[in-house]
């Protein structure tokens, strides 16, 4: 087995369930809550909370992954970030593949008659978008899982 270069981030993505990866990577593409950033090897040490949407590492291409980066949508949680090593925490992660399609089109249902509902209440409106946001990087996620067999 070969040596991990130094210049490889060590990625752990966790759910309160599983570990669903833990390996060396190149970068690392997330979603915070303020929008996607990319992590490199040296990055400033960082905290930041995730949004909904998908984690795409980046592996060192060999003859197992062909150079295909690994995707897993997300669903909030938090970032670490080191210059050495990132640990994702999220509170929900999928295969896109692993996207019941159905589901999350209810799920974005609920979300607009949530909204719909918020009246004048901020916790309301901002429990919608939550939702929403979720529902619609899922779907995304699951289209772009669609199109890539």
């Amino acid at each position: 087995m070969a040596e991990a270069t130094s210049d490889q981030l060590r990625v752990r993505l966790v759910t309160p369930e599983r570990i669903l990866f833990e390996a060396d990577a190149s970068a690392v593409e997330l979603p915070s809550k303020t929008g996607y950033m990319e992590v490199l090897y040296g990055h400033a040490p960082l905290m930041a909370e995730l949004g909904a949407g998908d984690v795409t590492i980046h592996q060192v291409a060999d003859a197992a992954q062909a150079g295909k980066p690994t995707r897993y949508n997300v669903s909030w949680g938090f970032v670490e970030v080191l210059p050495n090593r990132v640990t994702i925490l999220a509170s929900d992660a999928l295969k896109p593949g692993e996207i019941d399609l159905p589901r999350a089109e209810q799920q974005l249902d609920r979300g607009l008659n949530l909204w719909k509902q918020a009246g004048e209440s901020v916790e309301a409106y901002d429990e919608a978008l939550r939702v929403i946001s979720e529902a619609e990087a899922k779907i995304a996620s699951a289209g772009e899982a669609d199109t890539s067999h």
